[in-house]
C-alpha cells in the first residue's frame, strides 16, 4: 500500500533537507559551471516520486528510501552532464579505444607499458589519465547517504514550509506544462525509473540525446519557477523576442497559471497534486 496524498505531501515537506544536503555534497566535487539549480530540480523530482511510490509496509524508513532516490537522481543528472574538460574527455576516449583494440589483438588486457607504447606517451601519462577517469567517477559516487538519513525538516517554520510548498507546486505545474517530448523524458526517467538505454530505444534516439533532453527539461523547469518566484534569477527577456523567446514566455505563463489554479482549487491550501493524469503515478 501507499500513503494518501496528504501523507505523501507531508513526507516531502519533512524530508526537503535531503535535497540541499546531497546537492551541497555533490556541487563541491564538480566544476564551478555545474548549476546548483539543475541538481536541485532533479533531486526535487526524485523526492516527489519517492513519496508517491513509498510503501510503509516494507519496513524501510522513508528518509533512508528517499535519500537513496534523491542522491541517485542527482548522480544521474551529473552523469548526463558533459562537464569534463575537452582534453580530459579526449584522452579518456583514446585510452579506452586503445585498450579495447589491444585487448582484442592480445586476447587479454594490455599492461600499462603496452598502452603507453601504443599511445606514444609515457606510462605516467597513462596513469594520470586513468586517475582522472577514476576521480571523476569516485567524486560523484562517494557514499554520503548515511549522514543524510539523519536529516529532518523539524526546523522548518510555518513560513518556510509555505515557501517550500509553493516551489514544489510550481515544479509540479512545470512538469505538466512541458512540451510532450520533454515531459515524457522527465516522467519516464524520474517518475517511472526507466533506464536511459530503454528510453532511448523506445524513442529511437541515442542515450546522449536523452541526456540532452533531460537537461533541457530541467533548465526549463528551473527558469519557469524562477520567473514567478525569483525573477532576479530568471533569464533576461530580449527586446524583440523571436519564436523561441515567445514560446519560452508562453511556457512560463502557462506554468504560473496552472500553479495558481492548483492553489485556488484547493481553497488556498498548498497541495502537490497535479491535474494531468500522466503525471500522477502514485
Amino acid at each position: 500500500m501507499t500513503y494518501g496524498r496528504e501523507q505523501q505531501d507531508e513526507l516531502i515537506l519533512q524530508n526537503l533537507p535531503l535535497i540541499g544536503y546531497h546537492v551541497s555534497e555533490m556541487i563541491r566535487r564538480v566544476p564551478a559551471h555545474v548549476q546548483r539549480d539543475e541538481l536541485a530540480a532533479a533531486g526535487s523530482l526524485a523526492l516527489v516520486q519517492a513519496a508517491r511510490a513509498f510503501n510503509p509496509e516494507l519496513g524501510v524508513p522513508f528518509t533512508r528510501y528517499a535519500a537513496v532516490r534523491v542522491r541517485g537522481a542527482i548522480v544521474d543528472e551529473l552523469r548526463g552532464m558533459d562537464w569534463a574538460s575537452r582534453g580530459a574527455r579526449q584522452r579518456a576516449r583514446q585510452l579506452t579505444e586503445t585498450s579495447e583494440q589491444l585487448t582484442a589483438a592480445l586476447g587479454r588486457k594490455p599492461t600499462r607499458d603496452e598502452l603507453a607504447e601504443a599511445l606514444g606517451v609515457d606510462v605516467t601519462e597513462v596513469d594520470a589519465t586513468r586517475g582522472d577517469v577514476e576521480r571523476r567517477v569516485l567524486s560523484i559516487d562517494a557514499d554520503g547517504a548515511g549522514a543524510a538519513e539523519s536529516l529532518t525538516s523539524s526546523g522548518l517554520g510555518p513560513e518556510e514550509r509555505v515557501l517550500v510548498s509553493e516551489r514544489l507546486r510550481y515544479l509540479t505545474a512545470g512538469v505538466e506544462e512541458l512540451p510532450e517530448r520533454l515531459r515524457h523524458v522527465v516522467e519516464e526517467l524520474f517518475f517511472r525509473d526507466r533506464p536511459v538505454v530503454d528510453l532511448a530505444a523506445e524513442m529511437g534516439v541515442t542515450q546522449s540525446r536523452i541526456s540532452q533532453l533531460r537537461t533541457q527539461a530541467l533548465g526549463m523547469l528551473r527558469d519557469a519557477m524562477n520567473s514567478s518566484l525569483e525573477p532576479d534569477l530568471a533569464p533576461e527577456p530580449t527586446a524583440e523576442p523571436g519564436v523561441a523567446e515567445r514560446r519560452r514566455r508562453a511556457y512560463y505563463a502557462a506554468v504560473a497559471e496552472r500553479a495558481s489554479g492548483a492553489l485556488a482549487r484547493n481553497g488556498g491550501e498548498v497541495s502537490l497534486q497535479g491535474s494531468r493524469p500522466t503525471v500522477d503515478v502514485g
